[in-house]
């Protein structure tokens, strides 16, 4: 569930992940919120992002999805492992403008695979879209 508790040392351990995060860090890209399975991330779409019609481009909202639904893993991992992504498959929905936020949750957790999905939505002078789903595999590794 959304709402369950995330431990202190595991939320700092993820967030400090993400500060690091070098590609997230050009993106401008913020991790707002996280609980116990899940983690949203958002960007607002500039210039630097989009594709040559003005969208975002496709590579940054699979990007974002990728970040999310590794972090969402992340968070139901012990202080000593990480994780990496094995597999993504996106659909995307539509084109975006305005902000995305990337929605990761867990789907499956376990000891060799984690099964991850993420929802990307744009939201624009006050309407949201759902503009991306994702599906994937992340694998634990150790720090």
């Amino acid at each position: 569930m959304i709402s369950d508790p995330l431990d202190s040392l595991i939320e700092q351990k993820v967030r400090d992940s993400f500060a690091h995060q070098s590609f997230m860090t050009l993106l401008n890209a913020r991790m707002e919120t996280l609980a116990l399975g899940h983690a949203q991330i958002s960007v607002t779409i500039d210039e630097r992002v989009q594709q040559q019609q003005g969208f975002a481009h496709g590579g940054l909202i699979f990007s974002l999805a990728d970040s999310a639904a590794g972090y969402a893993a992340l968070t139901m991992l012990p202080l000593d492992m990480e994780v990496m992504t094995a597999e993504l498959k996106i659909n995307y929905l539509a084109a975006a403008k305005g902000t995305l936020t990337a929605t990761g949750r867990v789907l499956k957790p376990g000891k060799r695979l984690i099964v991850v999905a993420a929802d990307v939505w744009a939201e624009l002078d006050g309407t949201c879209k759902h503009i991306a789903a994702v599906q994937g595999t992340m694998v634990p590794v150790k720090t």
